[in-house]
């Protein structure tokens, strides 16, 4: 790494959090014999595991029989939807989501959809937003499943609204709060969700450890094999370490919200001022309301530049961000998200900030990227156009 870099990629995969790495190195010198064993040292690893669940419980206003520690993000979101349509099987086959949802959404959307069920992708404003007259869903929906804030560009849905109308027409709703847990104040109750996931890793826990919350009374069926060991929800061993690290990570991230919030709006409201007046041709995502996107994210497209040589350029001047599709930079495929707000969908950078982000990383990247855009386009001949 250049002697100067500045990491801008936390809505990836946020550093591990001081506070989570020490409960992980404890937990793994406590906790680390079979929790469902009865000897001395299961019941240690036992009393770990079922105070992080309560502490994730009560930092997401819920009850601790409702949080399941699952192995990944992703793989919580499957077994909501999935096993939340499997509760509802007798009502109907029905999906409701957004055109601008999670890949791991999509995806499990699609394999209901090959296995016979029938799938609504609702469209969305220019800002990302789904539209309320889309709502409430036909009683005969077994689900609806709709993001709190979309990991791309940053705009916020009206959660609390559509669970309302979702719950007057008695259909549950799940919510995909990834990008949510850790950035806004996140109560499940008074938001009135079925079922809710999130990742640890996003927050500043451990990768390897997603959040399943089932509420107490909504129909839902593990989808897959039974597995008589750990949680009636997951299949497998529990991981103790990780789910005692990830309990840290949020307790941690939840103190310093107010703060940090504040001070992440300045920040990525002067990156989108300055690369508005700085870079022409610059196309802002999200709301435009800081109100209406997260604190810490900025997305933004260049028309005549290529993302990935964008990226590259950054790099190479020791600043890390994100592009595309923000899943994987691998895929040549253009952002669905971008295409589904009518944005420019090359040319594409993802900006994200953290705890440990400085107002000289922030300058780092716009002393850089006016030049580095320019460079591209200039290379592409298209300067001046």
């Amino acid at each position: 790494m250049p002697p100067e870099s500045a990491y801008l990629d936390w809505a990836s995969q946020a550093p591990l959090h001081p506070a989570a790495r020490n409960a992980l190195l404890a937990a793994y010198d406590a906790g680390w014999a079979d929790p469902a064993r009865l000897h001395r040292e299961g019941r240690q690893a036992r009393l770990l595991y079922e105070a992080a669940r309560e502490t994730v419980a009560g930092a997401l206003g819920v009850r601790p029989p409702e949080i399941s520690f699952t192995g990944s993000g992703t793989a919580a979101a499957h077994l909501a939807i999935l096993g939340g349509l499997a509760g509802r099987r007798r009502v109907g086959v029905h999906l409701i989501t957004s055109q601008v949802e999670h890949s791991c959404v999509l995806h499990a959307a699609g394999a209901h959809e090959a296995a016979g069920g029938l799938v609504t992708r609702l469209a969305v404003d220019g800002a990302g937003r789904v539209p309320l007259v889309a709502f409430p869903p036909a009683p005969q929906t077994a689900l609806v499943s709709i993001q709190s804030a979309n990991q791309e560009i940053g705009t916020i849905q009206p959660v609390a609204l559509l669970a309302q109308r979702c719950r007057a027409a008695g259909v549950p709703l799940h919510v995909d709060a990834a990008q949510s847990v850790g950035q806004l104040p996140v109560d499940a109750n008074e938001w009135g969700v079925d079922l809710l996931t999130a990742s640890a890793h996003k927050f500043g826990g451990p990768s390897g450890v997603g959040l399943l919350l089932v509420r107490e009374g909504t129909r839902w069926v593990r989808p897959g094999p039974d597995d008589d060991r750990g949680d009636t929800r997951v299949a497998g061993p529990l991981n103790v370490p990780g789910a005692v690290a990830t309990a840290a990570a949020l307790v941690a991230r939840i103190s310093e919200l107010a703060a940090e919030a504040a001070r992440l709006h300045q920040l990525t409201a002067r990156i989108r001022r300055q690369v508005a007046e700085q870079i022409p041709d610059a196309q802002l995502h999200g709301d435009p309301d800081p109100a209406g996107r997260l604190p810490h994210l900025v997305s933004m497209s260049f028309l005549y530049a290529d993302g990935e040589a964008l990226l590259d350029r950054l790099d190479r001047n020791g600043i890390s961000a994100a592009s595309g599709s923000a899943c994987t930079a691998s895929s040549l495929s253009p952002s669905h998200v971008l295409s589904a707000v009518g944005a420019l969908t090359h040319g594409n950078l993802r900006i994200s900030l953290g705890r440990d982000t400085t107002d000289a990383e922030v300058d780092r990247l716009l002393a850089v990227l006016p030049a580095a855009v320019a460079k591209l386009r200039a290379d592409a001949g298209v300067t001046g156009l």
